[in-house]
């Protein structure tokens, strides 16, 4: 097959790193894949680094208008028989670069927010669009309240890289250590994007909840975006003092995970939470909100905890609790990696895969 990926983002962020982890397995797997994306963004350089051919959008082009006519020559030019949108201008771009040609476009959709105009955006995936992939089936649901044909929507969530094992001792040690914790301490984590939506704010709430109760807590959180620098975050790191650690963007995970004995995921909205399967798939246990697709990875008492969103109390809560029985947080661990693998990239590529096939097929 031949596939375009269309993505209009400037930053790599989760859904850019999905559409490359799909576009190098399926490149291994025979398929030529071509990256359409803005000119100088991450994803281009990204793209490029790994061997993927790009076509990049112009720079100062508003609207993408002459991105768009430039990539229907490249269509014309050399069809393609796939247009996967990676966000929702990029399945705008993908119809209006297409529109005539025989191609089957998909759009996948990870948002959490209900489209402003249910009409408008019912119409958008009913029309210009063969099938649509949401991350989750909260995605799903959201969709359908669009008055997105539920027969268009496949539930295929996004993939992760499995371990070949769990941290051992000795690794996990001397990752601790980097980050300046000790195996006497109890050391909870967060990986993503520093936005609202995130809930960094929420985690230091609950640590600083935590001082007289949980003197040996220690969180990590790392990751880099707007809400990291302003006053309100820098004034809870300070008041954390040494018990809290900005680790800033994290290129390996295995200098990341296994320091943690907890991963917390104190979201006030999330698609999925693939930085919670990463976790799980290091084994560690995840305190996670009870939002979004979250519930649909974290099993309560199982592999984690679930608590209300924006509740400091409740996640320090929930942190004392698992912080209290180190042995079930090594049980529960093992029971989280299980998990984790039913959400391994081989599985995300071989049902997107089939999808593509079932529509080049109809």
């Amino acid at each position: 097959m031949k596939i375009v990926h269309l993505d209009t983002g400037d930053t790599l962020r989760g859904g850019q790193r999905q559409l490359l982890r799909l576009a190098q397995g399926l490149s291994l797997r025979g398929h030529t894949q071509l990256i359409v994306c803005p000119e100088a963004s991450e994803l281009e350089s990204a793209s490029r680094q790994t061997g993927l051919s790009v076509f990049a959008l112009p720079a100062h082009d508003p609207a993408h208008a002459h991105g768009i006519l430039q990539l229907r020559q490249q269509l014309r030019a050399s069809p393609y028989q796939i247009l996967h949108a990676h966000d929702g201008r990029g399945q705008t771009l993908a119809w209006l670069a297409s529109m005539g040609m025989p191609v089957r476009r998909v759009a996948s959709r990870r948002v959490t927010f209900a489209p402003k105009d249910r009409w408008t955006q019912g119409w958008k995936y009913a029309r210009t669009c063969h099938a649509v992939i949401a991350i989750s089936d909260f995605i799903r649901q959201l969709l359908i309240q669009a008055d997105v044909p539920d027969a268009k929507i496949e539930v295929i969530p996004d993939g992760i890289e499995i371990p070949p094992s769990a941290p051992t001792p000795e690794p996990r040690s001397k990752v601790r250590a980097k980050w300046g914790c000790s195996d006497q301490d109890v050391v909870l984590g967060h990986l993503g994007a520093f936005t609202p939506e995130k809930g960094q704010d929420v985690a230091l709430d609950a640590l600083l909840l935590l001082a007289d109760r949980l003197p040996h807590a220690r969180l990590l959180l790392a990751g880099d975006g707007p809400t990291r620098t302003l006053p309100e975050m820098s004034q809870k790191v300070e008041r954390a003092g040494a018990r809290a650690r900005l680790c800033g963007d994290i290129e390996d995970l295995a200098d990341f995970y296994p320091a943690l004995d907890i991963f917390l995921m104190p979201s006030r909205a999330e698609g999925l939470g693939s930085a919670a399967l990463h976790a799980m798939a290091f084994g560690i246990p995840v305190v996670a909100s009870r939002v979004g697709g979250l519930p649909e990875i974290v099993d309560e008492g199982e592999t984690g905890w679930l608590v209300p969103p924006d509740s400091p109390p409740a996640l320090a809560e929930a942190i004392l609790a698992a912080a209290s029985d180190p042995q079930r947080l090594v049980t529960m661990g093992q029971t989280a990696r299980e998990r984790a693998r039913q959400f391994s990239t081989d599985i995300m590529l071989a049902r997107t895969e089939a999808l593509y096939e079932r529509l080049l097929s109809r």
